[in-house]
């Protein structure tokens, strides 16, 4: 399976308030990047992966995140998926930690 333009279109959509968005084809999924830096994935079947360090992974997983494989990315809150503010500020948390 691979990820759908439809699912990138999400994906850049949600985290438009960043700004300036790219995207890297991987893996059958994208990387997306903020000012040249990787801050999440996407997976080949559209999941939303942030790219975080602890403290923040440990709020993700509380919050019922799912860590990829044995990567430092964590699923995005189902909250955060229809509201672009929440899986931003999100977004900005964990790049503060890296």
């Amino acid at each position: 399976m691979s990820i759908t333009d439809a699912d990138i279109a999400f994906a850049k959509e949600l985290f438009a308030p960043l700004g300036a968005l790219t995207h890297r084809k991987m893996f059958g999924g994208i990387c997306l990047y903020h000012a040249g830096d990787i801050f999440a994935l996407c997976s080949s079947d559209g999941q939303i992966y942030l790219k975080a360090q602890p403290p923040m992974s440990d709020q993700l997983r509380d919050d019922g995140s799912t860590q990829f494989h044995n990567m430092p990315y964590w699923s995005l809150p189902d909250h955060a998926l229809d509201d672009p503010e929440v899986a931003t500020d999100l977004a900005r948390q964990t790049m503060q930690t890296l």
